[in-house]
C-alpha cells in the first residue's frame, strides 16, 4: 500500500479520479460509499536531541496536526491575510486576529494538478475559518507558482517576504520570541532561496526578528553551473567547488568517472563557470551535494535532497576527525569558506580514505564552523538566541551537533517544533512577518 498518487502529483481522493489516474499503477482499489472530503497526506515526525534534550521535530506536518491553530506575534494581524508559502513542500497559511492556521502538506508546486490542490485548499480553509484575505504575503522568487498565484489575486495588498527571513520569523514566532529589541542570530541553511540581491541564497547567517532582518554572514558564493541542472546532477557542484579552490580547469575525480561522468561533460560544465549559465549561489545544500558527489556517493539524484541524505547516512559514527573550514570577515558579513575542506576531501578521495570517514569529517567540520560563526555574531550583536532552520537542518547529525555546540557556548538554541524546519514552515513565517508589518504601520 502507498499513497494514492503519481510522483509529483497530489493524492487522488475522489473515486473516479483515482480509477482514471492510477489504473496503470494499482492492481486493486478499495472504495467506500462515503466520499473523502479533503485530501491529506500523512504527517512525518521524529525526535532529535536539541541541546541535549529530546524534542519532536516535524519533517511533514499534516494529518493529525492540521488544522491546529498557532498564535501570531503581538496582538496579531489587524487585517485578514493569506500567506502563500514557497514552492517545495508547499503549505499555505490563513490568519485572522491573533491566530494563524497552517495548511496540510500539499507537495511541490511544480505542475497544474498540485497548484489546483493548493488553490482548492485555500478556498476550503477560508470557508472553514471565515477568512477572506485582504493581504497576501508571498516569496520573492518570481517564478514560484505560489508567487504567481499571489500576484494574480485582485483587490488585495501584496507583501513580498524574503525566503530565509521567513524561516527565521517562523521559528521566532512559534517560540514567542518577537520583541524587536531582542533580535536573534539565525543559521538558515537550505538548498535554494531567492536573495534580496537576486542571487540564490542557502547558507545564510541572519540577524533579525519578525519584522526585519539583515544578512550578517553567509557561505562564500560559488557558481551553479547550468542552474537547476546542478540540483539534479550534484557532480556539477563538485566541479564548481573544485574550480573555486583555484583550479580553473579541474580534472574529473576518478570517483565521478566511475559514476558515469564523462571528461567531455565535465569540461563543458567547467566552461560554464563565470558565465550567465552559472548563477551565483551560497547554498549549503548544494555544498553537501558537492561533497556527496566527490565522495562517490551520488552523482545524480532522482528526488530532492537525495545526495545530502545519502551523505548523512554514510557517516561513520565513530569518526572523530574534521576538515578545515575558514571564517573570514568581509566588509558586510562573516564568510564561511569551505574551499580548504573541498581540497582536503579531494585529496582523501584520491588517497582511498573510506567514504564513511569523509562524510563524518565533513559533517563535523560544518557543525564546528557553524557554532563558531554563530557564537561570534551573537557576541558582536549582543544576543544570546540562535535559530537553526532551513531544510539542511532536517539532517539530524548536523542539527544535534550544532545545537549541542551552541548550548556548550552558553547560547539559547531555538528550533522549529510545531512546524517543519523545511519549507513547510515558510507560510507561517510569511504570515508572522506580514502581521508584524501591518501592526506597525
Amino acid at each position: 500500500l502507498t499513497s494514492g498518487n503519481i510522483s509529483d502529483e497530489p493524492i487522488a481522493y475522489r473515486d473516479n479520479d483515482a480509477l482514471e489516474r492510477l489504473r496503470g499503477i494499482a492492481d486493486l482499489f478499495l472504495i467506500h460509499d462515503r466520499p473523502i472530503e479533503t485530501r491529506t497526506d500523512d504527517s512525518v515526525v521524529r525526535v532529535a536531541a536539541i541541546a541535549g534534550r529530546p524534542r519532536p521535530t516535524f519533517l511533514r506536518r499534516s494529518r493529525g496536526y492540521v488544522p491546529r491553530r498557532l498564535s501570531l506575534p503581538g496582538g496579531g494581524t489587524p487585517r485578514p491575510l493569506l500567506a502563500c508559502g514557497a514552492e517545495l513542500k508547499s503549505t499555505f497559511c490563513l490568519a485572522r486576529g491573533r491566530y494563524a492556521w497552517v495548511s496540510h502538506h500539499i507537495g511541490d508546486l511544480q505542475n497544474y494538478e498540485t497548484l489546483r490542490s493548493f488553490a482548492d485548499g485555500i478556498e476550503h480553509f477560508g470557508a472553514l475559518f471565515a477568512v477572506t484575505p485582504e493581504v497576501v504575503a508571498h516569496d520573492l522568487h518570481p517564478e514560484y507558482l505560489s508567487t504567481k498565484y499571489a500576484l494574480d489575486r485582485v483587490g488585495v495588498q501584496l507583501i513580498g517576504v524574503q525566503h530565509h527571513h521567513a524561516h527565521l520569523a517562523a521559528c521566532l514566532a512559534e517560540h514567542g520570541e518577537t520583541d524587536p529589541a531582542h533580535p536573534a542570530i539565525g543559521a538558515i541553511f537550505d538548498g535554494t532561496g531567492y536573495g534580496t540581491d537576486g542571487t540564490v541564497w542557502g547558507g545564510e547567517l541572519l540577524l533579525g526578528d519578525t519584522t526585519s532582518c539583515r544578512r550578517v554572514g553567509s557561505l562564500v558564493p560559488v557558481g551553479l553551473p547550468g542552474g537547476a541542472a546542478a540540483i539534479r546532477q550534484p557532480w556539477r557542484m563538485a566541479c564548481a567547488w573544485l574550480a573555486a579552490t583555484g583550479d580553473a580547469a579541474p580534472e574529473p575525480p576518478a570517483s565521478l568517472l566511475a559514476a558515469g561522468v564523462t571528461p567531455r561533460a565535465w569540461r563543458q560544465v567547467a566552461g560554464l563557470l563565470g558565465t550567465a549559465m552559472a548563477p551565483v549561489t551560497t547554498s549549503m545544500g548544494r555544498l553537501l551535494d558537492a561533497v556527496s558527489a566527490l565522495s562517490g556517493i551520488r552523482a545524480e539524484v532522482t528526488f530532492e535532497g537525495q545526495a545530502a541524505i545519502e551523505l548523512e547516512a554514510a557517516c561513520d559514527p565513530d569518526e572523530r576527525g574534521s576538515y578545515p573550514i575558514s571564517l573570514t570577515q568581509a566588509e558586510d558579513r562573516l564568510m564561511i569558506d569551505p574551499r580548504p575542506m573541498i581540497r582536503a576531501i579531494a585529496d582523501d578521495v584520491a588517497g582511498g580514505v573510506a567514504t564513511g570517514a569523509i562524510a563524518g569529517r565533513c559533517h563535523r567540520a560544518i557543525a564546528e564552523v557553524t557554532v563558531e560563526a554563530c557564537a561570534r555574531l551573537a557576541s558582536a550583536h549582543g544576543t544570546e538566541a540562535v535559530v537553526l532552520s532551513g531544510g539542511v537542518f532536517q539532517n539530524r547529525r548536523l542539527l544535534e551537533a550544532v545545537s549541542a555546540g551552541l548550548d556548550a557556548r552558553g547560547l539559547r538554541v531555538l528550533v522549529p517544533e510545531q512546524l517543519p524546519v523545511n519549507d513547510g514552515g515558510i507560510a507561517y513565517g510569511q504570515a508572522a512577518i506580514a502581521s508584524s508589518l501591518l501592526a506597525a504601520a
